[in-house]
C-alpha cells in the first residue's frame, strides 16, 4: 500500500494512525461525510479547501480595503473583485464546495460594512438594514458577484451549495 494511502482513514481503512490528514496544493485531504449514488452516507477521504488557503484568501480580501472604496458602486466592486473570487471558486470549488461557500460568506460581511460607510446617513450604521439592502440587490441581480452565483447570497438563501 502506498505511504499516502496508509493513513487515509475512511470506511474501507479503519486502522488508527497519528496522521489522518494532509495538505496538498491548497486542499486538505481528510475523512469527510459523503453520499453514494443510492443516497446513503459514508465516510470517505476527500479534499476541501485548506485552512492555510482560506487564511491566504482572507488576507487577500482584507487587502482590498473595502471601507476606503465608498466612492464605488456595487457594480464597480463586482468588476474589481469578481475575477479573483471566480478563480478561487473554479479552483477550490471543485471538491466539497460547501466549505468554500461558508468561507465566501465573509465577502457579504465586507459588503455590509462598505454599504454602511457609503450610505451612512440612510443606514445610520445599522448592519441589519445594510444586509437588507444587499439582499435586495442580490434578488434583483443574482449574478452580480461571483460568490452570489455560487450560493453565498446575503439574504441567506443558498442555491447550489452542495
Amino acid at each position: 500500500m502506498p505511504p499516502a494511502t496508509r493513513h487515509c482513514k475512511d470506511d474501507d481503512r479503519r486502522d488508527d494512525h497519528e496522521v489522518t490528514s494532509f495538505v496538498f496544493l491548497g486542499y486538505q485531504f481528510r475523512p469527510r461525510l459523503a453520499k453514494n449514488k443510492y443516497g446513503r452516507h459514508f465516510v470517505s477521504f476527500l479534499p476541501a479547501v485548506s485552512k492555510e488557503a482560506m487564511k491566504a484568501m482572507g488576507a487577500e480580501i482584507r487587502s482590498w480595503n473595502w471601507a476606503k472604496r465608498s466612492d464605488k458602486s456595487l457594480g464597480d466592486l463586482a468588476l474589481m473583485f469578481n475575477s479573483t473570487v471566480q478563480g478561487w471558486i473554479n479552483y477550490y470549488g471543485r471538491f466539497y464546495r460547501s466549505r468554500l461557500v461558508c468561507f465566501l460568506r465573509r465577502l457579504n460581511d465586507h459588503l455590509v460594512r462598505w454599504a454602511c460607510r457609503k450610505y451612512h446617513k440612510r443606514l445610520r450604521n445599522c448592519e441589519r438594514r445594510a444586509m437588507e439592502l444587499l439582499a435586495g440587490a442580490a434578488r434583483r441581480s443574482p449574478g452580480l458577484f461571483a460568490h452570489w452565483r455560487l450560493g453565498a447570497r446575503p439574504d441567506g438563501w443558498a442555491m447550489g451549495a452542495g
